[in-house]
């Protein structure tokens, strides 16, 4: 009973001192100018994905059937659902 009554009584110390330390701790980073120098290549062109089409086949995809489900509405910038 006594080892129970020491053990509960540091983890209740244990909660207490990191309660203190989450309310009264320095936790907040000091502000400090950085700055990096990016490079930006605007004139290059993105790259294509490359895909060769199936030799052999001269006929067209066919058509999507009419029975398929209707597209669903176009998500805006800030629509995160």
């Amino acid at each position: 009973m006594r080892l129970l009554a020491g053990v509960l009584a540091l983890v209740i110390l244990g909660l207490a001192g990191l309660l203190g330390y989450a309310y009264f701790g320095d936790m907040k980073a000091d502000p400090q100018e950085t700055r990096l120098p990016v490079q930006l290549d605007l004139g290059a062109a993105p790259l294509a994905a490359t895909t060769t089409a199936p030799v052999g086949t001269d006929t067209p995809a066919p058509a999507p059937s009419d029975s398929a489900a209707p597209a669903a509405p176009q998500a805006g910038q800030n629509d995160l659902d």
